[in-house]
């Protein structure tokens, strides 16, 4: 069964070669499998190299940007589908609403903006896609221990902490939310948000 994974990454590259080499192989791996990339449409960092590594693998990318980055220009002109929006809220329900599954990829801010919202909906019960996070090279170690932090101080609870897949592995996380995915059964419900 083929699907729709949302990716989150970051716009710049970072300051290792892990960091790219793994976007890659995430983007051939949705593109081998015949899957369809959802991100943010951009063509510059981790952004650039995951969709242009589906691409080059034979997947379709869908991408969706806002009107303001599009006019910095850093929106990727070979992509299947690329949706121009208004605001980054519009931007963020698209690719919620186009994607069976999300995984975010080593990023800054907005990043971690977007993988705390998935998870967030997932938790308030806007959706039941698995949300997952792909921990490169230790990049996301201090997060994953705040996050404990968090769940055994009380303010997450031990469903929502087991509810975020994290693997340090991308073809053994994908396949893992692939199976999750394939059991998610409730109606997306954005309508509140």
């Amino acid at each position: 069964m083929s699907m729709a994974i949302a990716v989150y990454c970051g716009s710049r590259f970072g300051d290792g070669p892990a960091f790219r080499a793994c976007a890659r192989a995430l983007g051939r791996l949705i593109g081998v499998a015949g899957d369809t990339l959802v991100y943010g449409g951009g063509r510059v960092g981790l952004m650039g190299e995951v969709a242009d590594a589906t691409l080059a693998a034979g997947g379709r990318v869908v991408g969706v940007i806002p009107q303001a980055l599009m006019d910095r220009e850093v929106g990727h002109a070979g992509l299947t589908e690329l949706h121009v929006v208004q605001t980054m809220h519009e931007r963020k329900q698209l690719m919620a609403t186009r994607a069976d599954a999300f995984i975010a990829l080593p990023g800054g801010i907005g990043t971690l903006e977007e993988l705390y919202e998935v998870w967030s909906w997932q938790q308030l019960g806007y959706h039941d896609k698995p949300v997952a996070l792909l921990n490169v090279d230790g990049y996301y170690d201090a997060l994953l221990e705040f996050m404990r932090v968090s769940h055994s101080r009380g303010f997450v609870s031990d469903t929502q902490h087991e509810a975020l897949m994290v693997d340090d592995d991308a073809p053994r996380l994908l396949e893992r939310v692939r199976v999750a995915a394939a059991k998610a059964t409730a109606p997306d419900d954005y309508s509140r948000i």
